[in-house]
């Protein structure tokens, strides 16, 4: 949102998704973080566990600092967990470790759309630093070339945000199937620990709607210069 004009109210849906997105986050995970799983496996544990029993013993465990910090580096093996979830005993970090587990299994059976995902983070990154300024020069000075190059440029990061849906939906899928297989969860315990993921997954949809809408409004920008 580099200033403001009549087309920013083409963000505001996708602006409301994305504070709910936060607000059901933020609720659902201090609730669920505060319940006991009655198996009593810390974080660690059931990482451990999980990745024994799929055969991925390659992969390092460690604690990182910051909240909700969770992620898997499909480059360097690595699990890296906060140390709420690391350490914690709740239906929450159990949830959150079993979906980062999830994507360790997508990488060792090179998911297609985590493969995607991997292979655009360069071009991406680039993509989404230049964007933006090579838009908004184009806007100011009437060079419809390079308004042109700033869309393809930003279309790259919201094609990122896009092909993150199936990635994450996916890998909460396998997390639930995990968790029940290996019986580290009961039947009623799973309810919940969906409630988790779910509002997780909310938070991917609300950046890949602000991505979509951010495309569109530089699309009506362009038509209106022309």
């Amino acid at each position: 949102m580099f200033f403001f004009d009549s087309t920013i109210i083409i963000l505001v849906p996708a602006i409301i998704l994305t504070l709910y997105a936060q607000y059901k986050v933020k609720t659902v995970y201090t609730k669920y973080s505060k319940i006991l799983a009655k198996s009593r496996l810390t974080g660690k544990e059931v990482a451990q566990e999980l990745l024994l029993q799929n055969n991925l013993r390659n992969i390092k465990i460690e604690p990182i600092e910051g909240k909700l910090s969770d992620h898997y580096d499909p480059r360097k093996k690595r699990l890296s967990l906060s140390n709420e979830v690391y350490y914690g005993k709740s239906l929450a970090a159990q949830g959150i470790v079993a979906h980062e587990i999830g994507h360790a299994i997508q990488d060792s059976t090179n998911y297609f759309p985590l493969t995607i995902r991997s292979n655009l983070v360069p071009v991406t990154n680039i993509g989404s630093r230049m964007a933006i300024p090579l838009f908004l020069i184009g806007f100011l000075f009437s060079l419809p070339g390079l308004m042109d190059i700033g869309i393809i440029a930003f279309s790259l990061a919201v094609l990122f945000q896009v092909v993150t849906l199936p990635v994450e939906f996916d890998a909460s899928k396998r997390a639930v199937n995990l968790l029940i297989k290996e019986n580290i969860i009961s039947d009623i315990e799973i309810i919940s620990v969906k409630k988790v993921l779910n509002a997780a997954a909310l938070t991917y949809v609300a950046a890949a709607a602000v991505a979509v809408f951010h495309l569109l409004r530089l699309i009506v920008l362009r038509n209106r210069r022309g």
